[in-house]
């Protein structure tokens, strides 16, 4: 039996995706590209924004089209969200929520013994109890997604998250411990902790472990050099947080500091906790304390009420704080969220001229961060091959560098001389 996978989303979902990938081979499936035909297919959804749900429902006709007969299971957050809607949808025999997907080789047997449709979606809204979705034989050998927290207590005012996730719930120290020892034993360098809302790991747990707590421990395991953390929100880092990580020797000087706008007013009515000089404070912080730190962030236009002049504060402080990459998104609003039913929409039109504006002001910022490296020596971790006899990495400050070698230096971290700075990458010369 063949099966297919199409992933959705963020981190966490490519993850979970692995983990399910792991539990079909241990049933003697043949795991196969989504564009090619298969028994079952496995679209891991994600609903943050409804260009998500659009593209969920085109994989699933794509894969109806592929195979009419296969099994189709739909699992994630988009079927959290809407269980009626994603079950109407032709073709569909599965659909898992986000808490239940280490059962799904069960439910897609199941389906298929029965000739009938399974849906199997539980109230996380009820749910803190971490659901240990582990990977054991990972199918990339260079750096390893590592989920230790799931679930989201903020609520901003945008986003479906907490509803399709639930409440905050960690996995424990000794578990994360565990798995880490396991990939450093399998050769793995880099470590990426990732949840919904990292931040927040520990709050539910007896003991109280926090995140840096946590990261203090995993910096002592023998074997990985490096460690990442995903997302996280700038609270997280307090004078005494900082101190801290300072003294690691493994913990990467990136950090993905979710800001979403530049402007307090637009922040307010997002429901986020924190304001553009806090957010200022925690940058100038880490760039005072952490050589060669990356900052990278997320920003959305066009959220309900974002006048020009709203737009402008953003612009105008994204330009003048100089992060060294901007992932931006036009607002989508979502059923069931606050943003949605709030007064001054803004248009498309609008929308698109400032994430057209503010993706200028990215690339400008990246290159202007990347040609800092220019004739530098740095540590790269070669991932994968680029082209012919090159191959691809990332510094522990995560920029691209591209280096040609006659030898295969995949999972390799080596020096390399740094050259020149490319469209999206540097290229440099092994030392």
């Amino acid at each position: 039996m063949k099966v297919a996978f199409a992933t959705l989303g963020c981190r966490v979902n490519q993850y979970e995706s692995e983990a399910m990938t792991e539990k079909f081979i241990r049933e003697a499936y043949e795991v196969v590209d989504y564009n090619s035909f298969a028994d079952v297919y496995v679209i891991n959804t994600c609903t943050v924004t409804n260009m998500g749900d659009k593209k969920s429902r085109q994989m699933i006709s794509r894969a109806r089209r592929q195979n009419p007969e296969a099994i189709i299971a739909v699992v994630g957050c988009y079927s959290q969200i809407a269980p009626d809607e994603v079950s109407r949808i032709e073709g569909v025999d599965v659909v898992l929520g986000t808490r239940n997907k280490g059962d799904i080789v069960y439910w897609v047997n199941r389906a298929r013994e029965v000739k009938s449709q399974m849906v199997e979606v539980n109230d996380v809204l009820r749910n803190n109890v971490f659901e240990e979705l582990n990977i054991e034989e990972y199918q990339n050998k260079t750096r390893a997604f590592l989920k230790i927290q799931d679930g989201c207590n903020r609520f901003c005012s945008y986003c479906l998250i907490p509803f399709a996730r639930g409440a905050v719930c960690s996995k424990k120290p000794d578990k994360v411990m565990e798995e880490i020892k396991e990939l450093a034993a399998h050769g793995f360098k880099e470590i990426i902790l990732s949840g919904i809302h990292t931040a927040s790991y520990g709050m539910d747990l007896e003991d109280k472990v926090t995140l840096v707590d946590l990261l203090e421990q995993i910096d002592n395991i023998e074997g990985i050099e490096r460690v990442r953390i995903g997302s996280i929100d700038p609270t997280f880092f307090s004078s005494n947080v900082i101190e801290r990580i300072v003294k690691m020797k493994k913990l990467c000087p990136h950090f993905h500091l979710s800001l979403q706008s530049g402007c307090d007013a637009t922040l307010k009515r997002m429901n986020r906790h924190y304001t553009s000089k806090d957010y200022k404070e925690v940058v100038e912080e880490l760039r005072k304390n952490i050589k060669d730190v990356s900052i990278t962030t997320d920003i959305i236009v066009g959220f309900p009420g974002e006048t020009e002049e709203e737009f402008n504060t953003t612009y105008e402080f994204l330009k003048n704080i100089k992060l060294s990459k901007m992932h931006i998104f036009k607002f989508s609003p979502r059923k069931g969220t606050r943003a949605a039913e709030m007064n001054e929409q803004i248009s498309g039109e609008a929308k698109e001229e400032r994430s057209s504006k503010l993706i200028s002001l990215s690339n400008e910022l990246e290159k202007e961060f990347m040609k800092k490296y220019i004739g530098m020596k740095m540590k790269v971790l070669y991932e994968q091959v680029y082209d012919a006899n090159r191959y691809e990495g990332y510094t522990s400050n995560y920029i691209k560098v591209v280096s040609e070698s006659t030898i295969s230096i995949e999972g390799k971290i080596l020096d390399a001389l740094i050259k020149s700075s490319e469209d999206d990458y540097l290229l440099g010369t092994l030392v």
